[in-house]
This record gives C-alpha cells, sequence and structure tokens, in this order.
C-alpha cells in the first residue's frame, strides 16, 4: 500500500510581503532555512518518487529536500496553488480593487459554475484533486513525496476524508479549521480492509517541529 508524504513550500516573499504573488515568487530568506530545515527531516526516509508543483516556491523546496534523496522530480501542475485571477498578480494586497475582487470570489465560493475571471472555483479544485489520486494509483512507486501549497493541501485533506461527494460548504469548513504551516508535513497512508477498497488515511498533519515552534 503506498505512503503519501506531503509538504507545503518554505515561506515566500509573497506570503510576507505586500504584493499577490504569482508562480514565480521566490522563497523568502526565512523559506529558504525552512527548505533546509525540512530537508534533514528527510534524511532517513525512503522516498520512491517526488512530485513537486512547478511554481517556483514549491519547485525550490523539493530541490532542496533533493539533496539528500537523489530522486529525479516530476513536476506536475496538478500540485500548483489554487489559481486567483491573473489580473491580480502584482497588485498589492491592501488595494481596494483587489479586496473587491476577493469579497465577490468569497460571496460566491458555493455558486458551482460562478468565476470572476480565470481563477479556479471550488469544482476546479475538487476536480484537479480527484485526477491527482487517480495519477497517484498509476504509479508503481510506493513511498511518494509530493511538495505543494497551503491551499491545496486543505483541498486533498478534504477529498481524501469524504471523497467525490464532499461539497463546497464541507470544504469551507476544513478550510477554516486546517492550519498548514510552511515545511509542514503530512502523512498520508493507503490501507485496506477485509473486502473493502482501498482508502486514504490521515497518519500525521502539519507535523512542523523541525521549525522548533
Amino acid at each position: 500500500m503506498k505512503k503519501i508524504y506531503l509538504v507545503r513550500h518554505g515561506e515566500s516573499e509573497g506570503n510576507v510581503g505586500p504584493l499577490r504573488q504569482g508562480s514565480l515568487t521566490l522563497l523568502s530568506e526565512v523559506g529558504e532555512k525552512q527548505a533546509e530545515s525540512v530537508t534533514k527531516r528527510f534524511e532517513n526516509i525512503s522516498i520512491d518518487k517526488i512530485i513537486s508543483s512547478p511554481q517556483t516556491r514549491a519547485r525550490h523546496t523539493a530541490e532542496a529536500i533533493n539533496r539528500v534523496l537523489n530522486n529525479p522530480i516530476e513536476f506536475s501542475d496538478l500540485l500548483i496553488e489554487r489559481k486567483r485571477p491573473s489580473s491580480l498578480i502584482g497588485k498589492s494586497k491592501k488595494d481596494p480593487t483587489v479586496l473587491g475582487i476577493d469579497k465577490q470570489i468569497n460571496n460566491h465560493f458555493h455558486e458551482i459554475e460562478w468565476r470572476h475571471s480565470d481563477e479556479e472555483n471550488f469544482q476546479d479544485l475538487k476536480n484537479r484533486a480527484i485526477r491527482l489520486f487517480e495519477h497517484i494509483e498509476t504509479l508503481e512507486e510506493q513511498n511518494i513525496l509530493l511538495v505543494t501549497h497551503g491551499v491545496f493541501m486543505r483541498m486533498i485533506a478534504s477529498y481524501i476524508i469524504l471523497g467525490k461527494k464532499l461539497t463546497s460548504h464541507q470544504y469551507w469548513d476544513f478550510f477554516v479549521v486546517l492550519e498548514v504551516s510552511n515545511t509542514g508535513i503530512t502523512i498520508l497512508e493507503q490501507s485496506q480492509f477485509e473486502q473493502e477498497e482501498p482508502r486514504w488515511h490521515i497518519i500525521t498533519w502539519n507535523d512542523h517541529a523541525h521549525l522548533g515552534e
């Protein structure tokens, strides 16, 4: 049975800076140190395959961890952060227009077909989680490291708990209560009971002991 190690990228300049980040946003100085710290956690863990979001902050985190694993990294758009309107990238987080668009998106979050522009809505995120696990099922490797982002990690957790019946309201409840630290480690394990289909279980959530917090 498979085991997945989920790691959120290190702190990015966009996490702490005044501007909305895009796919090319770099790790902050703190984020670089976090990536080095989480790397030590994998020195004695057997990983067969690494899959990472191609977005720079996740890519650099995956590459840091891979210095002790020495595995080829597969970069997959299935693991990117939730796409926000591209018109907001690089804009001030306090810009009234930006805040207004955010409010519109949140107010329409439970309307499955609604979009402001080119962002992902709930159904898009859920469909991406479904495709991710379909891809994982095709892999021969058993111990898989996924490097991804905070919002999508919450979708992964929500999806493995409730599956395809997950609703936007249920996801929102998970989103509010599930904390995801930069470089926090979550472990998912697949198991099977008699005469049942294999299913995923959350073994560890957001372990960030390596940060000393």
